[in-house]
């Protein structure tokens, strides 16, 4: 499959210089072990709890308002910061678990075939570029996977995993739900988006789980809500690729 440019990738990145720092994990709840590593995900000296400066404090921001609502609970952090050659790994790592879950062979595919698995694959993950005007947004330190953990440090039902790649992982999925599951869930996902909102982080439209502030989706979906085209759009990123 050819290469897959999505739209907030023509967003222009006026780089703000701002360093790449660990995550303070203290202070969160975090997925542990971590499931790319699990998985041989090439982090190099950089570990997946990596972030810009700020966005490490909006994170803490974004927890102080969670617990405002929900004394004791906490952000838990699945993924933040990911070189290319991690995010390369997981395209094919994903694709090869799609296939999988078809039940077919990668290496027997047919080019229909292979079309339909690459199109579920990017309709979640971001392709692996090296251009420096679309980087994938976790290589640029400004977004991050998260979810929630109650005050006994249990995850809490979200509806759907992290990274599932169907229509369980929209955030809005369970919006009309009518059974208590569902409608539980979307409570949940409203917390997160609410808390995560408050500090000024923009959810991804098709992830409920993937937040961002200062990133081309971020500038993409703000110039989206004002009608701005994004070849003349009034807002920029501040966040490109790091290493």
């Amino acid at each position: 499959m050819g290469m897959v440019k999505k739209p907030y990738q023509g967003v222009a990145i006026a780089e703000c210089g701002e360093p790449l720092l660990p995550i303070p994990l203290e202070e969160f709840a975090i997925v542990d072990p971590h499931p790319y590593v699990a998985v041989g995900a090439p982090y190099g000296d950089k570990s997946p709890f990596y972030l810009r400066e700020g966005i490490v404090e909006r994170l803490r921001q974004a927890q102080v308002q969670l617990q405002q609502q929900r004394p004791g609970w906490r952000i838990q952090i699945f993924d933040a910061y990911r070189p290319v050659a991690v995010q390369q790994h997981m395209v094919d790592y994903s694709f090869a678990q799609e296939c999988q879950a078809r039940g077919l062979v990668a290496e027997e595919l047919d080019e229909a075939q292979a079309e339909a698995v690459w199109q579920a694959v990017y309709q979640f993950w971001a392709v692996p570029s090296l251009d420096l005007t679309m980087p994938p947004p976790h290589s640029t330190g400004a977004a991050v996977d998260v979810t929630l953990v109650d005050e006994t440090g249990n995850p809490v039902d979200m509806g759907s995993a992290i990274d599932e790649l169907s229509e369980l992982s929209f955030p809005q999925h369970f919006a009309e739900a009518e059974d208590e599951v569902g409608q539980a869930a979307h409570g949940m996902r409203s917390l997160l988006f609410t808390s995560m909102e408050s500090a000024g982080f923009i959810g991804h439209p098709k992830e409920w789980w993937h937040f961002s502030f200062g990133d081309q989706i971020w500038a993409w979906q703000i110039n989206l809500k004002e009608n701005k085209d994004t070849a003349n759009a009034a807002v920029m990123a501040c966040y490109g690729y790091i290493e």
